[in-house]
């Protein structure tokens, strides 16, 4: 099996389709009829860093000059994926053109691959729809649209329905032992007895097994920062009511409250990430997706 690295970002579908191997099941999953088609046919196109929140796309798949797949796994159904697919697919074919130095303001027609979207869902809604619109989001009607096919565990055994099923087991084992050591063994452990991804696993038991970590320390680190700041609110608001008979900056009282506020509920959070996680200072901003310009501020508080 090839060398492979994962990042922080990586989820397990993310890291599992880095490898060529998958990356080929992947698209034969969805187009069992081309048997030809080659890893190295196969190209990843995944991107980084699209949307301003900081979300990263799971997967671009470019087959040959001819598709580009664009497929994220999703445990939790939201509609709004075929916005995000909106977003992702444009910055793909930006850099398509780029690479390809594909003069757009030319007469002649230039040739892009064309485009399929999926969402693998890996929850436990019993009812999903089959394909999502862009167009089901618009206030009234438009001229565009764009769909994304939803995609389930089958029992086929293809790629996607053990990457659902392996996503089944780790949400059940996560259920029955917490965010542990014991919750990740227990899933490697099962998967592998049951035949769902094997080769995958028992090579990249370790990487997939820090991935888990890490995934599930952001759960936590989101837990902690959400209480963190609704705490910080809800001294805010009680603040506020006090204050409340002061018509003088009353207005400008309750703002400046209100960011004071938040400013200590970060804070807070910061060093319990800190103290919990034994992140650094940075570790825990970039965890936090603190931006960069606010970072100094409270890097300073911290110190003093």
């Amino acid at each position: 099996m090839a060398e492979m690295k994962y990042t922080l970002k990586d989820s397990v579908f993310t890291f599992l389709m880095k490898q060529p191997e998958y990356a080929r099941k992947l698209y034969l999953a969805l187009h069992p009829e081309d048997t030809d088609v080659t890893e190295a046919d196969c190209k990843l196109v995944t991107l980084e860093h699209i949307l301003t929140t900081g979300i990263y796309n799971d997967v671009g798949l470019q087959v040959r000059d001819m598709l580009i797949l664009l497929v994220e796994s999703q445990s939790l159904f939201s509609i709004n994926i075929s916005l995000r697919m909106l977003m992702y697919l444009a910055a793909t074919y930006k850099e398509y053109v780029e690479e390809h130095k594909l003069n757009l303001y030319g007469t002649a027609a230039v040739k892009i691959p064309r485009p399929e979207l999926y969402m693998v869902y890996t929850g436990t809604r019993s009812e999903v729809p089959e394909v999502l619109h862009l167009s089901d989001l618009y206030e009234g009607e438009g001229s565009v649209d764009l769909e994304v096919k939803v995609l389930r565990g089958t029992g086929t055994g293809d790629i996607v329905d053990q990457y659902v099923r392996f996503c089944q087991i780790a949400d059940a084992k996560r259920e029955q032992y917490g965010r542990t050591s014991e919750a990740i063994e227990e899933t490697l452990r099962e998967c592998i007895a049951k035949g769902i991804l094997v080769p995958f696993l028992k090579a990249r038991e370790k990487e997939v097994a820090e991935i888990m970590v890490t995934l599930f320390n952001q759960e936590k680190v989101m837990e902690i920062h959400d209480y963190h700041i609704a705490r910080a609110a809800r001294e805010d608001g009680l603040k506020e009511g006090r204050a409340e008979g002061r018509a003088e900056g009353r207005a400008e009282g309750r703002a400046e409250g209100h960011l004071a506020g938040r400013a200590e509920g970060v804070l807070s959070s910061i060093q319990n990430l800190m103290e919990t996680l034994g992140l650094s200072i940075e570790a825990a901003m970039s965890a936090l997706k603190i931006p960069e310009d606010e970072r100094d501020k409270y890097a300073r508080a911290l110190k003093q």
